[in-house]
């Protein structure tokens, strides 16, 4: 066995993954020493004695700080995987010491999932209460990171392109057509008919650039002589996109689903566009087996989305799951109040 082989099986600890990470966060030894309630010289002979242990140099010293070799670079990036591995062993087993069955982190791209997760995360719930979610609103750019480095279970949203999957598994689950939307004060929304012309005058709503529908829309309204108005808002917030547009002329692009919410009523422009984005679906880690809780969150995605599909499919009405006996008693309760 070789003296690298000896440290990595047998002398490497939590705690030499966890100055690892710290040193490559702060660069800087003394910032690493205060997180870490420890002295600089403590934190200098510990990395001292991993880079021996190694024998390997992990970080040069630089003007601006500590940087990372390239087998600095290799460790760090396998210690942040590790360490999430231990938390979430962790997490599993205080969930079995507490009587609670899980946690589950789940990512999501809030322009594409803004009706399914909700949804699911309702029938999660009444399926088992005691697992819980941690839910984080981000860019793909911001979660996929997340979901390598396994700080995130599952993301859910619009599916990357191909090519941006890397180690991941993909499922899809709900196909759903891009429209163009106004409010329902909008000059628009009182015309019977609406070329692509008559959008020119408006300003946008817009996906912000490097999100995943921000080229496509653009491409899309180039090919229709369209040009973008310098008069434009850039957001990703289903919400303050929906407020928007009802106390305002713009024009947005949203997903059919969101874009039918009957609590806010929006107006969908009679204007087809081409198929602008992969449908809607989950991915996960596939070098990482998903936990229990995971397991559950993915199968109310998918039964969640065949709801939806059944649905949007003539109208149909949507399955709900029966109320849990609480609920039905509060109702009745307020039946003969």
């Amino acid at each position: 066995m070789s003296e690298l082989d000896w440290f990595l099986q047998i002398n490497l600890k939590a705690r030499h993954l966890r100055l690892l990470v710290a040193v490559d966060t702060y660069r800087n030894l003394t910032q690493v020493a205060d997180v870490t309630h420890v002295t600089v010289p403590a934190v200098s002979k510990s990395l001292a004695e991993l880079e021996k242990g190694l024998g390997l140099p992990l970080f040069s010293r630089t003007a601006q700080g500590l940087m990372p070799t390239q087998y600095g670079d290799c460790l760090i990036r396998h210690a942040r995987a590790m360490l999430a591995i231990l938390h979430q062993a962790r997490d599993e087993l205080k969930a079995l010491s507490s009587g609670t069955e899980g946690k589950v982190h789940v990512g999501m791209l809030p322009a594409s999932a803004s009706v399914l997760l909700p949804r699911a995360l309702s029938l999660l719930k009444q399926r088992s209460p005691g697992t819980n979610v941690m839910v984080t609103e981000g860019t793909t750019a911001l979660l996929l990171p997340e979901l390598w480095q396994g700080h995130l279970d599952l993301v859910v949203g619009r599916l990357p392109a191909p090519d941006t999957l890397g180690s991941f598994e993909e499922k899809e689950l709900l196909e759903e057509p891009v429209t163009l939307v106004t409010g329902r004060q909008h000059p628009l929304a009182r015309r019977k008919s609406v070329e692509w012309a008559d959008l020119r005058p408006y300003p946008w709503i817009l996906p912000p650039p490097g999100s995943i529908l921000r080229d496509p829309l653009e491409r899309a309204l180039e090919a229709h002589d369209v040009p973008l108005t310098t008069n434009y808002i850039e957001t990703l917030s289903i919400h303050v996109t929906r407020a928007h547009l009802q106390v305002s002329d713009f024009i947005a692009v949203m997903a059919g689903a969101a874009a039918n919410d009957t609590a806010q009523p929006l107006h969908t422009l009679p204007l087809s566009l081409p198929r602008l984005l992969r449908p809607a679906g989950v991915l996960w880690n596939r070098n990482r087996g998903l936990t229990p809780s995971a397991q559950l969150m993915l199968a109310c995605l998918e039964e969640t989305a065949e709801r939806l599909k059944k649905g949007a499919r003539g109208g149909a009405r949507e399955e709900v799951a029966p109320a849990s006996a609480p609920v039905k008693a509060r109702r009745r309760q307020a039946a003969g109040a």
